[in-house]
C-alpha cells in the first residue's frame, strides 16, 4: 500500500487521469473530498502519447498509486487521436469532430469500474466537461447518469446492494471555473499536456480545439498559462 492511502477501501477512489487539466483539478478535488486517490491513466497509443508522461508527473503529486494501462486504440482507428486523419486546426465545425474516439469514455470508465470492483472501491471520477468542450457525446450529464446505472446493473457489487457513484465534478464548469478550481487547489499547471498533437517534449501546437479551449479559459480566468508552445 502507497503512502498515505487510506486502509478504508470505501473511501478510495479510482480517478481517470489522462495528463490534461481537466483530470488534473479532477484528481485535486478528489483528494480534498478525503479520497484516496488510485489514478488510472490509459496509454491508448493517443496522438498526443506524451500526455501520458504528464500523467505520471501528476500522480506523484496528488495520486495514492497510478497504473498505466496500455490499450492500443490504433488498431481501430477511427479518429483523429488514433488513426491517420489530420488533427483540424482552423476550429471545429458542426457535428461531432473527428479528435472524438469512438466510445472512449465508456471504455475508460469501464476499465476504471473493473479496478474499482476488484479492490472493493465504490467511487469513480472523471474530468468530464459540458460546456467547454469539443461536442463529444460522451462528455454529457446524461452519459455520466446513464453509465452510472450500468455499473450498477453489471456488477457484482451492485446486485449484492453495494452500489457504484460516478463524480464528474467539472462537467457544468466553464474552462475558465476550471482554472479557477486547479488555482484555488494549488495544482501545478505546468504539469500538464492538453495538446491534441503536442511534441515529444510536451510542446503544444497552439492551433487545435484543445490548444484553443485551453488558452481561452486561462484568458478568462486572468491565470498566466503555462503552456509550452512548439
Amino acid at each position: 500500500m502507497a503512502p498515505g492511502m487510506s486502509n478504508d477501501l470505501n473511501k478510495s477512489a479510482i480517478v481517470l487521469l489522462s495528463g490534461g487539466l481537466d483530470s488534473m483539478v479532477c484528481a485535486g478535488l478528489a483528494r480534498e473530498a478525503g479520497y484516496s486517490v488510485l489514478a488510472l491513466t490509459i496509454d491508448y497509443h493517443q496522438r498526443h502519447r506524451v500526455e501520458v508522461e504528464a500523467a505520471k508527473r501528476i500522480a506523484a503529486d496528488l495520486a495514492d498509486r497510478h497504473i498505466i494501462l496500455p490499450l492500443d486504440l490504433t488498431a481501430f482507428g477511427g479518429s483523429a487521436l488514433t488513426g491517420d486523419i489530420d488533427v483540424p486546426k482552423q476550429g471545429v465545425g458542426e457535428g461531432i469532430p473527428v479528435t472524438y474516439v469512438p466510445a472512449r469514455n465508456t471504455v475508460f470508465l469501464s476499465l476504471a469500474l473493473a479496478w474499482a470492483e476488484a479492490l472493493g472501491a465504490r467511487d469513480l471520477f472523471v474530468g468530464v466537461n459540458a460546456l467547454d468542450f469539443s461536442g463529444y457525446p460522451d462528455c454529457r450529464p446524461e452519459f455520466i447518469a446513464a453509465f452510472e446505472a450500468l455499473a450498477n446493473l453489471a456488477t457484482k457489487a451492485g446486485v449484492e446492494g453495494v452500489g457504484f457513484r460516478v463524480h464528474a465534478p467539472l462537467i457544468h464548469m466553464s474552462k475558465a471555473d476550471i482554472v479557477r478550481e486547479g488555482l484555488r487547489l494549488n495544482v501545478d499547471f505546468a504539469q500538464t499536456v492538453s495538446c491534441y498533437q503536442a511534441d515529444h517534449d510536451g510542446r503544444a501546437c497552439g492551433h487545435c480545439d484543445a490548444c484553443r479551449l485551453r488558452a481561452e479559459g486561462f484568458a478568462a480566468a486572468g491565470v498566466p498559462d503555462p503552456t509550452r508552445y512548439a
